[in-house]
């Protein structure tokens, strides 16, 4: 059989990675609409909330009818698969909005807070990750080690409150909640004021985010460490952090992109608590109102766009594996 040119094998790799989405989003709207009808929750008294003992059976009938909750399952199915088709998610029964609206604007207000978190988290996860695989056995390797274990078995709304009640009750430097002052509206607000805001629901995001990134890079930088070519750079002459600088790190970034990439689906579902404690107004803090008001076309959404987010995350992340390590370039994803 004869080599591929470059632009067959990128061809090929594109083809698949298509296809692999197209069959995880199908899959993805199939669970969560199997899910979502099987749920014992009524989706009519969930709407109504605490009006329901005003609402006659007539008045409950009118709104089945309008969001086509009183047609069998696989009718909505199909019709809901067919608009979805088009582009059309249809329209969120709690705010009153279409999906693709409600998912925009909100996940715009995420993606700061995301991207922040994310960042930190990467940025210290590799940096300390590094250091405790060159201080291996030492007092500072134990202490980052210890802290890494204990905080990626701590859940993210506990982190957030005790970060809030450290930071904005006793020390007051940061505010209890919202994405800008009370009273101001998000787009009014001074960079700033929204910098103040985000700086605390990222920082909580980022804190548990840096153990799977700082206990793999540390593993990384202990295998490289204990290769023949590091032997034979420190036989020569070199120190330990010309060693991680030049040797160890290009190694280690890898491995460690890729799973920052792919992280992205545990960012989102930490968001949707840190949004939670925090009441900023986001992607996450919608997830649960419409989780809690049994909004079907919003929860849905949610779920393929999530589905879409994770697999790009997982995407970029083997592009920045092959990036950063050359020799892995040429693997066929």
């Amino acid at each position: 059989m004869g080599v591929l040119n470059p632009a067959t094998r990128r061809a090929r790799r594109l083809t698949g990675r298509a296809l692999r989405l197209a069959s995880l989003v199908a899959a993805v709207a199939v669970g969560c609409f199997a899910l979502m009808a099987g749920s014992p929750v009524d989706p009519v008294e969930a709407y109504v909330g605490a009006d329901s003992a005003a609402v006659g059976p007539e008045q409950r009938a009118q709104i089945a009818e309008r969001w086509g909750l009183d047609d069998p399952p696989v009718e909505r199915f199909t019709a809901w698969a067919g608009n979805v088709l088009t582009g059309d998610l249809g329209t969120s029964q709690v705010f009153g909005q279409p999906v693709t609206t409600v998912i925009g604007e909100r996940f715009a207000a995420s993606l700061s807070l995301m991207a922040l978190a994310w960042l930190i988290s990467g940025v210290l996860g590799f940096t300390l990750g590094l250091l405790a695989g060159a201080l291996r056995g030492r007092i500072a390797d134990r202490v980052l080690t210890w802290w890494a274990y204990t905080l990626a078995s701590a859940p993210t709304f506990w982190v957030g409150l005790l970060l809030l009640y450290v930071f904005s009750v006793s020390l007051q430097w940061t505010p209890v909640c919202c994405a800008a002052p009370i009273g101001t509206l998000p787009g009014e607000a001074s960079l700033l004021d929204q910098l103040h805001h985000l700086l605390l629901p990222a920082l909580t995001l980022s804190v548990v985010g840096i153990s799977p990134v700082l206990l793999h890079t540390r593993q990384a930088t202990i295998e490289v460490l204990a290769s023949d070519h590091v032997a034979f750079a420190r036989a020569q002459g070199e120190r330990l952090p010309g060693l991680v600088l030049h040797r160890v790190a290009r190694n280690a970034a890898g491995p460690a992109l890729m799973l920052q990439f792919a992280s992205v689906g545990e960012l989102f579902g930490g968001s949707v608590l840190a949004e939670q404690v925090f009441t900023y107004p986001g992607l996450g803090e919608a997830t649960t109102t419409a989780a809690l008001r049994q909004d079907v076309p919003l929860l849905l959404g949610i779920g393929l766009f999530t589905a879409v987010l994770v697999f790009v995350g997982n995407a970029l992340g083997d592009l920045a594996h092959r990036a950063a390590a050359p020799r892995t370039r040429e693997a066929v994803a």
